[in-house]
């Protein structure tokens, strides 16, 4: 696993392209898309994920409907607490990860299907 300090970039673009979508963006801001969806991606370190505020526009100014935040799988529970609390107006999930190859989706938004 790389430091906890590194924001897991290439894990969330290893995982939006196994599952199908094309990745494009630099630094910690992705856009995954395949087909008609787009899914706004943000890689957070440990610090982001824990302290520093979650904006409830995702820091875009693009269409919203779909986020997805990646941080490390430790960090996962503080994330998913601050965006309840937030209820922003997009749709969102969290994704943990130790590596590329091992991930998983911890919590979505409630209006996610």
């Amino acid at each position: 696993m790389a430091p906890v300090t590194m924001p897991p970039v290439e894990e969330a673009r290893s995982i939006f392209r196994s599952l199908g979508y094309s990745v494009s963006g630099n630094g910690s801001e992705l856009r995954a898309e395949r087909k008609w969806r787009t899914v706004h991606v943000t890689a957070l370190d440990a610090d982001e994920a824990t302290a520093n505020p979650v904006r409830p526009d995702g820091g875009s100014t693009d269409d919203l409907g779909l986020r997805c935040f990646v941080t490390w799988r430790g960090y996962t529970g503080s994330l998913t607490d601050r965006l309840r609390r937030l209820d922003p107006p997009y749709e969102w999930a969290v994704i943990g990860v130790e590596d590329a190859d091992r991930y998983e989706v911890v919590n979505r938004s409630e209006t996610v299907a």
